[in-house]
């Protein structure tokens, strides 16, 4: 069984702000594999499909970001998933809208929900699907920005990056995040 949690926070404000990208790919893989009943337990809204055969669970951990690893451990422990299965799609500042990249390992980058997944996991050997949400400005204040909306202009590079994140969790299933990392990694217009 694979994991693929999404961060964001919980709540209608927090609704297409770029913190929850996470959130709107889960939303995405379970509209697009015919998923409509969810769970709620283990601090988290869990969807249970398949992806090309592989059982998976698509989470939406709703601790708020800061917490999510609480969610993710209590997951792994009661469905015995390996490390080795778990996905975390969250937000990047430091990529573009419209872009992505596959990560596997390394710091949080300063990213509090992914802090608290390696506090919670004791590594930090877990792959990550990183959307871009652009830089921010120098007159914004950092959480300023990341709980902000995405422009009007920005909106149709956002879906293209969806959709390409939802390929790459296709890929990643099937050929593994080696493959998935040779093929996303490159730069878009390669892609």
């Amino acid at each position: 069984m694979y994991l693929i949690v999404g961060l964001g926070n919980p709540g209608d404000a927090f609704k297409w702000t770029r913190h929850n990208v996470g959130f709107e790919l889960i939303e995405k893989l379970a509209f697009d594999n015919n998923i409509s009943s969810y769970k709620l337990k283990h601090k988290a809204i869990i969807y249970e499909g398949k992806i090309s055969e592989k059982k998976v669970l698509f989470v939406k951990p709703i601790t708020y970001m800061n917490l999510s690893g609480e969610s993710v451990i209590q997951i792994c422990k009661y469905y015995e998933i390996p490390i080795e299965n778990i996905i975390i799609v969250h937000d990047e500042i430091a990529l573009n809208v419209g872009t992505i990249k596959i990560k596997y390992g390394g710091s949080s980058g300063g990213h509090n929900g992914i802090s608290s997944i390696i506090n919670s996991l004791k590594t930090n050997y877990f792959l990550r699907l990183r959307i871009g949400v652009g830089s921010k400005p120098k007159d914004f204040n950092l959480s300023d920005y990341v709980l902000s909306k995405f422009l009007k202009e920005e909106h149709g590079l956002l879906l293209e990056s969806l959709d390409k994140a939802t390929e790459a969790i296709r890929h990643i299933l099937i050929k593994g995040k080696d493959s998935a990392m040779n093929l996303y990694n490159k730069k878009t217009t390669e892609i």
